[in-house]
């Protein structure tokens, strides 16, 4: 929608859709940062729920955050030498990065920040492709994962979205389907 609340003009859709500048060639999509709460929590649902890998864990002391790179990979993948590892995890076309703000034991628990999935919206979802959108969503049902919208409820179909331990949506599609419904 555009800002007069009416679908964007098919012009500024073809011109959204023309060569890009040639002065970004080779720039790649590369991650998407979201805030965690508890990285050990967070850490436990993305590799155990979702099926993600450590790629590289970042510590920046002087501006006290951790930054955990999260990918799919092999485990044979994944280079065992430092410096090779944080090249080849910062070529990957994506990862995702949960940054942890560090805190003093002695600091009280922050006030949970608004996750933007709600009203206000900002945020809207991460996306994630699965071969069966129902047998995903059957496993996340017995691991106890929180749903926001399953895939026979709401106006579109086939399409589930899912809650991180931090409330950040994910949506959970198959692209066979996408391709059927659009």
């Amino acid at each position: 929608m555009s800002t007069t609340g009416r679908p964007v003009p098919d012009g500024a859709v073809a011109a959204a859709c023309a060569e890009p500048d040639p002065a970004t060639k080779g720039f790649v999509f590369q991650q998407a940062m979201i805030r965690v709460q508890n990285p050990e929590v967070s850490l436990d649902f993305y590799t155990r729920v979702m099926g993600m890998r450590l790629l590289k864990k970042v510590d920046v002391e002087p501006l006290k955050f951790s930054s955990y790179f999260m990918g799919y990979a092999e485990a044979d993948e994944v280079p065992t030498d430092e410096k090779k590892r944080t090249w080849w995890c910062f070529a990957r076309n994506i990862a995702l990065e949960l940054t942890y703000n560090w805190r003093a034991e002695t600091e009280p628990e922050p006030p949970r920040d608004h996750n933007k999935c709600t009203h206000p919206r900002g945020f809207g979802h991460l996306g994630f492709t699965v071969p069966d959108v129902d047998a995903a969503c059957q496993r996340f049902e017995a691991l106890g994962v929180s749903f926001v919208k399953k895939p026979r409820g709401g106006t579109l179909m086939d399409i589930a979205l899912i809650q991180d331990p931090d409330g950040f949506w994910i949506e959970i599609l198959n692209p066979e389907k996408m391709a059927s419904n659009f």
